[in-house]
């Protein structure tokens, strides 16, 4: 049999690992700036871009797209060639997909602080860069797959399994989630509405969770455990049931974001089961790594790269079993909303996908520039004060969660409210979050240790060559099972026929939640007294959006009694038939804002986003001040209602000709009702005599539009005649 030689591309795995540890240093800096938000809400006071509203986007982008991103494709592309006895198909592709990477994650780092965002968690990037998304993943996957056909091994090893299963999926995921209307270069509006949009982007946004942070790392697991270990797998057969389980089983889960709310009964019933189902596959996962490990327990004390490994894995199953014990509606009752879902979140990106990539860093630079880690020592010491730093996060945030819900849900013997003012709530955890900064803040020093660390090593090293390596030519076999050959052992050899499996696997669950959500009208019974926002209103929710303020206030009441007495009616489905995109929210930092229309005056409004503290004392809301003081951009109104009609909303040509007029009388008759505070109009006056030429009335400010959408909150609907306005469709 012919020996063939070939060279293995290593500098594009140097090149994004670079790339992994400098983008980690951004998001993780932005991360803590925000966790200091919380205690110092006003320590970037004036500075529209470095917002909590803003940042929060960015921070989430660039830990996950950024950091985590580069991660995987540094180990895929260093794996799969040689789990593939192959050079990556194409070193072009290769450069495409690094540079491409990175001019996204920048144009994100520009355009987020800038305020240009689709508000979708964690698809907040804007029509043109989820185009280039997608151009980019089909990059990848080309390279991926070219590679799988012109390799020299015969069967596919686990972890390419999950690489082609993590492609597919998200590349179905992205598209599908981002399919929206382009009002300008940098607007759109989501082509979904309302509950229909919460259910997409939470069948995205959970399985962005499943799909990019966990299928590829687990692929990234069953290659670098065991190469640091010097052991195989525990158990192949385990394998096998762990990823065909996985797959089908995760794409099912996203519903369980939305129980109690609008979205119908049984769709969360779907969620609720398949999530407690997904139990299983992941802690199968688990165990095989940690299984894996069997035998080498000596080698865990004194190696980094184990250490680090084996708290990835096991932060790894206390996040999969802790995310379908929040799905039990039960406990999601108490969860939701509150800052348990923080902690969840971050002992999964933290520890699981933070610490894999550590240690997956420490094995891959030293064979890569073929020499030693130049500290070991120091490698230790960042495995332990990370690991500190993940516990100092983690503990304070599930106190806190548990005492929010615990104190939003108390009443008293004549059925108040114990702590009625949300701000009770938020007084009580600060500690919590003083706690949590300082658990950050040792994260980041020991990422900053690894910084040292890999710099010395690397500046003490030899340039990264490509490598030289050989293995036999291809050898062609029956397209038939040959005799003694498993039917998985067979399919591990036919590529093609694996990555339609895995692609029908992951659409079933898909198809059968979202297709009757959209398709079948009585999902979605329509509310008459429901009406479009008015332009005004409409240019006031796209500030909404772009501020961030979903971020902090949800906009789902759900049918609790604590709930209703707190805030008002629970939400109907109907009431969001016009919103593009659902602004629900998933964190209550401040109170839910579904009701909040009428419950305050103008000027009341106008002073919380001047200074938020002067009408609500303790408050960690930042000010908004240069709301106050910007013109409103009234050029696109027309623009934006014009695609608001071609998504279904019912504007007549009447109200886009008239779009202008009706802004100038709404915003009047708000300007006319803050002169009704003797100190607003000394100080408007004043402003009006010094701005001179340079004057903006405030009616044509943004402060006044996005008053207009906060007074406009709930008020759709009457409780008392809710039945008679209520129709099946």
């Amino acid at each position: 049999m012919e020996v063939q030689q070939f060279y293995y591309d290593n500098k594009i795995v140097k090149n994004f690992i670079y790339a992994t540890i400098f983008w980690g240093i951004i998001g993780m800096t932005v991360g803590l700036m925000l966790a200091f938000l919380f205690i110092f809400p006003n320590y970037m006071e004036g500075i529209s871009w470095l917002s909590f509203g803003r940042l929060r986007p960015l921070h989430t982008n660039a830990v996950i797209f950024a950091f985590v991103g580069n991660a995987i494709f540094a180990g895929v592309y260093y794996s799969t060639q040689r789990l593939l006895k192959a050079r990556m198909f194409s070193d072009l592709l290769s450069k495409i997909n690094f540079w491409g990477w990175q001019l996204i994650i920048v144009g994100a780092a520009i355009t987020l602080p800038l305020g240009y965002t689709t508000s979708k968690e964690y698809a907040e990037l804007e029509w043109p860069f989820d185009i280039a998304i997608a151009l980019i993943w089909v990059v990848f996957g080309w390279n991926l797959i070219g590679t799988i056909l012109k390799r020299r091994q015969r069967h596919l090893y686990v972890a390419i399994w999950f690489y082609i299963a993590t492609f597919v999926t998200v590349a179905v995921l992205h598209i599908f989630n981002s399919l929206e209307l382009p009002v300008s270069g940098l607007k759109s509006y989501s082509v979904y509405a309302g509950v229909q949009d919460a259910l997409v982007q939470w069948w995205y946004g959970h399985n962005a969770v499943a799909f990019f942070l966990t299928t590829p790392f687990l692929g990234l697991m069953y290659y670098f455990v065991p190469k640091a270990a010097n052991r195989p797998v525990y158990s192949y057969r385990l394998s096998i049931v762990h990823f065909w389980s996985l797959i089908f089983i995760y794409i099912w889960a996203g519903p369980h974001h939305l129980l109690y709310t609008a979205l119908p009964e049984w769709a969360q019933n779907l969620g609720v089961a398949f999530s407690v189902m997904l139990l299983m596959p992941s802690w199968g996962g688990m165990i095989n790594g940690l299984l894996t490990l069997r035998g080498a327990w000596d080698k865990v004390r004194i190696d980094p790269v184990l250490k680090f490994m084996v708290v990835a894995i096991t932060g790894y199953g206390m996040a999969t079993f802790e995310g379908p014990m929040l799905s039990l509606k039960n406990v999601n009752a108490i969860a939701h909303f509150t800052d348990w879902i923080i902690a969840h979140v971050h002992v999964g990106a933290l520890a699981w996908n933070g610490f894999l990539t550590f240690g997956m860093i420490y094995w891959l630079v030293p064979r890569l520039f073929k020499t030693k880690l130049h500290s070991v020592k120091l490698a230790n010491l960042h495995f332990w004060i990370g690991t500190l730093g993940i516990i100092l996060y983690a503990l304070p945030m599930y106190v806190a969660g548990f005492t929010q819900a615990s104190m939003w849900k108390q009443f008293r013997p004549d059925g108040n409210l114990v702590y009625g003012n949300f701000l009770e709530t938020v007084t009580e955890i600060m500690p919590m979050y003083w706690m949590r900064a300082i658990g950050g803040t040792l994260f980041i020093i020991g990422m900053l240790i690894l910084v040292y660390n890999i710099y010395v090593t690397v500046k003490n090293a030899s340039k990264v060559e490509d490598e030289l390596a050989e293995a036999p030519a291809l050898e062609r076999v029956s397209k038939k099972r040959v005799a003694g050959e498993g039917w998985h052992t067979w399919l591990e050899r036919k590529p093609i026929q694996l990555t339609i499996l895995a692609t029908i696997a992951i659409l079933i669950g898909g198809i059968i939640q979202i297709v009757p959500t959209i398709m079948v009208k009585s999902n979605i019974p329509t509310i008459s007294s429901v009406q479009p926002y008015t332009p005004l209103e409409l240019e006031g929710r796209d500030i909404y959006i772009r501020e961030g303020c979903v971020g902090c206030h949800s906009q789902m009441i759900r049918p609790f009694r604590s709930e209703v007495a707190r805030y008002g009616e629970y939400s109907k489905a109907g009431e969001y038939v016009y919103d593009h995109p659902f602004l629900w929210g998933s964190k209550r930092t401040g109170p839910d804002l579904h009701r909040i229309g009428g419950k305050y005056s103008d000027n009341w409004h106008f002073n919380h986003m001047y200074d938020p503290q002067s009408t609500s004392s303790g408050s960690i809301m930042p000010s908004y001040q240069w709301l106050i003081r910007s013109e409103l951009d009234k050029s696109q109104t027309e623009s934006k209602m014009k695609v608001m009609v071609k998504l279904g909303v019912p504007y007549t040509d009447e109200d886009i000709a008239n779009a202008q007029k009706q802004m100038l009388e709404q915003g009047t008759k708000i300007e006319q009702n803050l002169y009704s505070d003797p100190d607003f109009v000394t100080a408007y006056e004043n402003d009006k005599k010094n701005s001179g030429e340079d004057f903006v009335e405030m009616k044509n400010r943004e402060i006044v539009a996005l008053i207009a959408y906060l007074q406009r909150l709930g008020t759709d609907i009457k409780v008392k005649d809710l039945e008679d306005k209520t129709t099946q469709n």
